[in-house]
């Protein structure tokens, strides 16, 4: 995903180059994030319900709210909006820097309030009601309470951040993801089908979602970093001008980012933090640098046009992949019962061996 918002900061430098009506751009700006956004709801929100089941459908007391378009769209909006009203646009040359001053202070609030709540906000202790059942349509009645400690502040640890507790706070536990990678680690003893005993540790039956609320402020600097690079591909000409920058950009967010990993802010895809914000810029930034020098530069398309194929239709590409659209597609296809298709051979003898 980073990726993601990456090229997205890049295509907006290039959309927004020219500013006419400043008022109809932020509308259709809006617009298409708003699209995005419910587009993510549908697909990610619990609506299907993946390759196990033929049924599709959600309850709004659990639909999941946040996800990876979401975050995208979040991070796109705000990207769009500093492009279309903070930019420094004038005749006479600027430097880069004083062109684009504000995107930076954005960049750093941003970047500020997240360290902030992330390390500064309070945990107190919590519970949680979870029922048995695993269905968000049909959910029985018969649930557990479980308490989870913390009184602390400033744990990145899965049980007490405050990432999650912002979630639980505005969003609600109900609509957060309910499978979580934090149930991969060993406390949670978690079986081969996804199940978690009822001895594993409390926070281990928590959901928590890796989309959430406080990670949508370092996605969107993402955006804004990206944002850059389209900057100086819009505005300079000559190909080693651009490598030469975008080269010194990537190494440097790359050499903060693993300096801050070294001294105490661990790379953390779960909570985005900081440190992981700035390394996959940068590795986002390289990979950029690279490609465009393979295809713009020598011009060896033959090799990319995969690549380029995915680019076009990306979003396709992920509805398609991330709805299990085309999975289920072939699934309904089967032969004489429901569960004798493809699919379900497949997943039978080289998925649960």
């Amino acid at each position: 995903m980073p990726f993601f918002l990456f090229i997205a900061g890049v295509s907006l430098a290039l959309v927004y180059k020219k500013v006419p009506n400043r008022i109809e751009a932020t509308w259709k700006a809006v617009i298409k994030a708003i699209k995005l956004f419910l587009l993510g709801v549908v697909i990610q929100g619990g609506y299907f319900h993946g390759i196990n089941s033929l049924t599709y459908g959600v309850d709004m007391k659990r639909i999941r709210w946040l996800g990876i378009l979401q975050k995208i769209s979040v991070g796109y909006i705000v990207a769009a909006l500093c492009e279309i009203w903070l930019s420094c646009r004038t005749r006479r040359e600027v430097s880069f820097l004083k062109s684009y001053y504000w995107h930076w202070c954005v960049a750093f609030s941003l970047s500020a309030i997240y360290l902030g709540l992330l390390y500064g906000l309070y945990v107190p202790d919590w519970q949680f009601e979870m029922s048995k059942a695993t269905s968000s349509v049909f959910p029985t009645n018969h649930s557990y309470i479980y308490m989870v400690k913390c009184s602390l502040r400033g744990n990145l640890g899965p049980a007490c951040n405050s990432a999650g507790m912002i979630d639980r706070y505005i969003l609600g536990i109900d609509h957060l993801y309910k499978k979580p990678v934090y149930r991969n680690l060993k406390e949670c003893n978690m079986s081969t089908d996804g199940h978690v005993p009822d001895n594993s540790a409390s926070w281990c039956h928590a959901p928590f979602d890796p989309e959430g609320v406080l990670s949508s402020l370092t996605a969107a600097v993402t955006c804004i970093i990206g944002l850059q690079y389209g900057h100086l591909l819009a505005h300079l000409q000559d190909h080693k001008g651009r490598m030469e920058k975008w080269t010194l950009f990537s190494f440097s967010l790359l050499v903060v980012g693993l300096l801050l990993a070294v001294i105490g802010d661990p790379v953390n895809k779960s909570l985005y933090t900081f440190s992981y914000m700035l390394i996959t810029s940068a590795s986002a930034g390289i990979t950029y640098s690279a490609l465009y020098l393979l295809v713009d530069v020598y011009e060896y398309r033959c090799l990319t046009f995969v690549l380029e194929w995915m680019g076009k239709h990306s979003l396709s590409i992920f509805v398609l992949v991330s709805s299990n659209l085309a999975v289920i597609t072939i699934q309904g296809f089967c032969w004489a019962a429901p569960e004798n298709n493809m699919i379900h051979w497949f997943v039978s003898r080289f998925v649960r061996r």
